[in-house]
């Protein structure tokens, strides 16, 4: 008979020690820890989240019920509410971080491509708000009564894998983040009305870099060149134009292409512009539909695991709790291609947290999840005396 260890520890296998172990030298994270090791830090957390941990106290209490099994973690004991405190604000975040790549190159090596023939990169850019307390956030204000920070995000098509991440405050516009990226040359990126800016648009030309996003409403443009619509589809024009006005033709020089597309379930129109001259228009407008995709990565990671609710005040404890939610997304997101089950998310992420320390094959499970059978000691059934 085979043994197996619990189904977390299996799931921390996937990361490599000797990487993380290399990440914890590069930010000095073991400076004063007092017994409580970086990797016993980072488990917490993660249990934190697959386990749905709402507070110190369950986070502690949930692993030291679990007795035994916390060595095939790599942990020697639960960590009391105040150590995981104390290393929640003062362990560098930076750690979480590197983390996230190291799983990420891990993650893409099994990554399919994404559904469209062309071969370029497909990715998907935007950002999303997560709402604080000001009078427990005060560092985070947003509003005059409220605080918030943003959480920027660029999902890769090829497998809807996170690529990058940054968290900032509210305040931060989306484009100065954006203008910080460096994409490959070739790639298309789609986005929506927020990171619409006209010097942007160039910069992206210039890379040989596509983009694709919705027009702006005061718009000012000149139509240089009426495409042929496809027959029977939802194009309803396709247009080369120029950027007009004073201030937007210095800064987009370029020619760009205007492509309305009708929405038949909202009975609208949908105006879209792209630097992309060759593709056909109903090419076009299945780009910017996927990218709805990243608001289903946002929907599913702050439906299913804790980046709105937090377990620190601290500015480090926040952006520690939200990177170890995203190399948790990362490692489910793995385990899902993997599997030959059709999981949806949301079920995955539930039936793991119901079998965190049960005994089973990780890989097998994830196959059959409802016939393997749990592996564990044999007890003997007590007499009884009548």
């Amino acid at each position: 008979m085979k043994y197996y260890t619990n189904l977390f520890s299996q799931m921390l296998h996937v990361i490599k020690r000797t990487d993380f172990e290399k990440a914890v030298r590069e930010h000095k994270t073991e400076a004063h820890s007092k017994g409580f090791s970086s990797w016993d830090h980072f488990a917490a957390m993660l249990f934190a989240q697959l386990g749905c941990a709402q507070s110190l106290r369950e986070i502690s209490y949930g692993l030291r019920t679990c007795l035994g099994k916390l060595n095939h973690l790599g942990m020697k004991k639960a960590p009391p509410r105040s150590t995981l405190s104390y290393a929640n604000n003062h362990r560098p975040w930076e750690l979480f971080q590197s983390v996230f790549y190291q799983v990420l190159k891990q993650c893409q090596m099994v990554a399919p491509g994404h559904k469209f023939k062309f071969k370029n990169k497909l990715l998907s850019l935007d950002a999303t708000v997560i709402d604080l307390c000001l009078s427990l956030f005060p560092w985070a204000e947003y509003r005059r009564t409220k605080g918030a920070v943003k959480l920027h995000l660029l999902l890769d098509h090829d497998g809807y894998f996170p690529v990058y991440a940054h968290i900032t405050d509210g305040k931060t516009h989306e484009i100065n983040v954006a203008r910080k990226l460096s994409f490959p040359p070739g790639s298309i990126v789609a986005y929506d009305r927020g990171y619409v800016d006209y010097s942007f648009f160039q910069e992206c030309t210039d890379n040989d870099v596509y983009f694709v996003t919705r027009q702006k409403k005061n718009a000012k443009f000149t139509i240089v060149e009426e495409c042929k619509i496809p027959k029977y589809r939802n194009i309803l024009s396709d247009q080369i134009i120029k950027v007009t006005g004073y201030y937007s033709s210095k800064k987009c020089t370029s020619f760009l292409r205007r492509v309305v597309v009708w929405d038949a379930k909202k009975k609208k129109e949908i105006v879209l512009w792209t630097n992309h001259l060759k593709f056909g228009a109903s090419t076009i407008a299945t780009i910017y539909k996927e990218r709805w995709q990243i608001e289903i990565f946002f929907k599913t990671i702050k439906q299913n695991l804790r980046i709105k609710t937090f377990i620190g005040t601290t500015a480090n404890a926040l952006k520690t709790q939200i990177w170890t939610a995203l190399i948790a997304i990362l490692l489910i997101k793995y385990m899902k291609l993997r599997s030959r089950v059709g999981w949806s998310m949301s079920n995955l992420i539930a039936m793991l947290r119901f079998n965190l320390f049960t005994y089973r094959d990780l890989w097998e499970w994830l196959k059959n999840p409802y016939n393997i059978q749990p592996i564990g000691p044999l007890i003997e059934q007590p007499e009884f005396v009548f």
